[in-house]
């Protein structure tokens, strides 16, 4: 029942051969900044062009500072940690993301909350958080958010930009104003997208963004830091460099910190591909509207932008009718060579996290039941 999508995803990317769900395009500098590294022979975590992808990378943004770290996991965890999060505290997040979320939390000792998400975004709900929040916490009179039913601190909530559609992040940094939280964004895949003409990562008191070889630009492995704090960034960047002392020879270091500095051989592969991001975006946009506009003649159910949102289309989804339609369609398309993939199991659906709370999951477990990731790769000669 699959042959029309699976000729038309054929036509779309010109080819018979394998079709991976989202693959890099090398179109610009990429071989002249790698070979210039390797002549300055300066390829570790210090050199030129892990400052200048920062300095780009922020501009693009608009938030006034970033770090580069190894992977987008690695920021996670510093964000978390420069955020206040310590082990017996709490932090709220979606269960519909990757598990690099909850990972970084557990890294920090904290214990997630699992909140539903919104079934327009695919982002965390700010109805569901307010509510969470509204029958199980208080501020009390140091400050913090407290869970009266665990009588710990609730010290952060963890949003994310699910497949570059960005979450009502507004209405989201409100409930966490009226409760005193700490908002972190997870923009992992959303590089390019854009709510109310500003970039994810903006509104959060640090966000962290992932450059790993699926994203819409890669370094092959890395992530970064945002935030528009100088404190903050000035830590973060310390922290993330062994926090070692300032000095010429010496080795003395003043934190416990993290050797999770990105290598300046990734940086040039990144600055090379930051340089081609409106050629990609412009060609997954097509890449989108082909979708949505086949979807509608053929009576396909893909996910669509939320008002007052520019997504950069990372992955395109597609909702099927139900959970049968959906391993069907796994099934079909991957025995065609065509890679697509459901949504990520969610969180707390997991044995490692059925011990935490949550709230009720109606939107998660409906959606979990229905996306099928096509693929998204921009279009080779549209590049």
């Amino acid at each position: 029942m699959f042959e029309d999508f699976i000729s038309f995803v054929r036509d779309l990317y010109g080819t018979n051969d394998h079709i991976p769900l989202h693959e890099p395009r090398f179109i610009g500098n990429e071989k002249n900044y790698l070979l210039d590294t390797l002549d300055t022979t300066f390829v570790s975590s210090v050199g030129e062009y892990v400052d200048r992808f920062e300095q780009k990378i922020s501009e693009y943004t608009g938030v006034k500072h970033a770090i580069a770290t190894v992977n987008g996991t690695a920021a996670l965890h510093i964000s978390l940690k420069l955020a206040g999060v310590v082990e017996g505290v709490e932090v709220i997040t979606q269960s519909l993301t990757f598990v690099a979320v909850s990972n970084a939390i557990h890294y920090c000792g904290g214990y997630p909350i699992y909140v539903d998400v919104d079934k327009s975004t695919m982002g965390l709900s700010h109805e569901s958080l307010k509510n969470f929040l509204q029958e199980n916490c208080e501020v009390r009179d140091d400050g913090y958010c407290w869970n009266k039913l665990t009588g710990r601190k609730i010290i952060a909530c963890v949003v994310m930009h699910t497949f570059g559609f960005p979450s009502r992040i507004k209405d989201i940094k409100n409930c966490c104003d009226n409760f005193n939280l700490k908002l972190i964004e997870d923009s992992a895949e959303s590089l390019g997208s854009f709510y109310n003409e500003k970039h994810t990562g903006w509104y959060g008191q640090v966000s962290s963004l992932s450059f790993n070889g699926n994203k819409i630009i890669t370094t092959g492995g890395g992530g970064m830091i945002l935030t528009n704090d100088e404190n903050i960034a000035k830590k973060a960047k310390h922290i993330t460099t062994t926090a070692k002392k300032e000095h010429k020879w010496n080795f003395d270091h003043d934190l416990v910190g993290f050797n999770y500095r990105l290598p300046n051989l990734n940086a040039s592969l990144g600055l090379a591909q930051l340089e081609c991001i409106e050629k990609f975006l412009d060609s997954k946009l097509k890449v989108a509207h082909a979708y949505i506009q086949w979807g509608k003649d053929n009576d396909t159910d893909f996910f669509e932008k939320f008002p007052d949102t520019k997504p950069n289309y990372w992955l395109n989804i597609i909702i099927t009718k139900d959970k049968s339609e959906r391993d069907l369609m796994l099934e079909e398309t991957n025995k065609n060579d065509i890679s697509t993939r459901p949504v990520w199991i969610p969180m707390h659906q997991l044995e490692i996290n059925k011990r935490n709370a949550k709230s009720e999951m109606v939107n998660t477990e409906w959606l979990a039941d229905r996306i099928v990731c096509v693929p998204s790769s921009s279009l080779k000669n549209e590049n």
